[in-house]
């Protein structure tokens, strides 16, 4: 059985896909059969790669564009050779593809990079799948969801899809991720243990108003916290180089920096922290959610659809965490608010509880189950 998946090319489309990959590859060796054959087709993205050929998934690249909405010379220029070249030539590649691959499913992540894959798939009669993670689809998957057989949501009031394909599973996670320790956290980062421990997360790229406003009063709130920052590969050695300069040596023990914190990585970082600071893309949210832990989530402004804010907000609104916009994200308050409810157990507890009851941990696994039972 070949199953072909696709998607826009960030990490938000690929963890996902993993998480899918994993479950299918356990219940193929629980129930025996079917044997598996995983591809992906998408837009070239090095870091989205690496990572599926690492789980076995065999990777084809296609060209792919997108419309920008926002006019200025330099974006009619970029949507003219979108719309005139690479759209056309992706829907020619992934018809090649396609055709000669001949999956039995296309399961679709979205994002623009799914387009031509998912309608060249339709044409070609395979049964299309889709997974969307944000509460607010984007425009791509909008249009795609009439293609699709089945459409998993994440959110229980996603938006714009028919209601009769809808499938609320949540969004997929790496289960590895919730089996780090303190301990092996305290050795890979140097901990102190000394302080409660802050995690920040700005996606596989760093968060730039993020990290600028952490650093407004860093000397501050490592007397108060221990520190592991996750700044983005892009900002690293710049970051690093402020860092020595800002940070007194007596607090220096108190910050661990890092470009990117990879799946062993993370899931330590996850088991050792009591507040986590971070986007709020769905895969996020999930991952904190699953774990349980208390967070402040800082919505990308610049988001489709303002769609980060819109999770932040529902998941907030359950209790399960806190949400800050960009423009008021102030250290110093920041810092303040969380020395408080760190002095108050109750509400410490309930967010957690709170945050457990959000989450969806099996939604990979449950995914997977629908796509076996359809191809079996």
């Amino acid at each position: 059985m070949k199953i072909l998946f696709t998607g826009g090319g960030s990490g938000g489309h690929v963890f996902p896909i993993i998480a899918i990959v994993r479950q299918l590859k356990k219940l193929q060796l629980i129930r025996g059969k079917p044997k598996f054959e995983f591809f992906y087709i998408g837009p070239e993205d090095g870091f989205a790669s690496f990572l599926l050929t690492q789980e076995g998934v065999k990777v084809k690249t296609i060209f792919s564009g997108k419309i920008r909405r926002y006019l200025t010379l330099k974006s009619f220029y970029e949507n003219f050779i979108d719309i005139a070249f690479k759209i056309p030539l992706g829907f020619f590649q992934s018809f090649f593809h396609i055709f000669f691959l001949a999956p039995d499913l296309v399961f679709s992540k979205g994002g623009y990079g799914s387009l031509a894959p998912v309608i060249t798939g339709w044409m070609l009669q395979v049964p299309i799948f889709l997974h969307e993670s944000d509460i607010v689809p984007g425009i791509t998957n909008r249009f795609l969801g009439r293609f699709a057989l089945e459409i998993f949501v994440s959110f229980p009031r996603t938006e714009y899809f028919n209601l009769k394909k809808m499938i609320l599973v949540g969004n997929p996670i790496r289960k590895s991720l919730l089996v780090g320790t303190k301990k092996e956290a305290k050795a890979l980062f140097n901990l102190t243990n000394e302080k409660p421990i802050i995690l920040v997360l700005g996606g596989s790229q760093g968060a730039e108003p993020i990290n600028n406003a952490l650093f407004d009063d860093l000397r501050t709130i490592l007397k108060k916290f221990e520190i592991i920052h996750q700044c983005g590969a892009k900002n690293f050695e710049q970051i690093k180089a402020e860092s020595k300069i800002i940070i007194p040596k007596e607090l220096e023990k108190y910050y661990h920096l890092t470009p990117f914190l990879k799946e062993h990585e993370l899931k330590q970082a996850y088991a050792c922290c009591d507040w986590i600071i971070s986007r709020a893309g769905s895969g996020s949210i999930f991952e904190i959610a699953a774990i349980g832990k208390p967070s402040v989530l800082v919505p990308l402004p610049e988001s489709a659809q303002n769609h980060q804010a819109r999770n932040a907000y529902f998941y907030a609104a359950r209790g399960a965490g806190l949400v800050i916009e960009e423009p008021n994200f102030d250290i110093s308050f920041f810092s303040q608010r969380l020395e408080d409810l760190s002095n108050s157990p109750r509400k410490i507890q309930k967010i957690r509880e709170k945050a457990k009851e959000f989450s969806k941990v099996d939604a990979g696994e449950v995914v997977a189950g629908y796509i076996m039972d359809y191809l079996c």
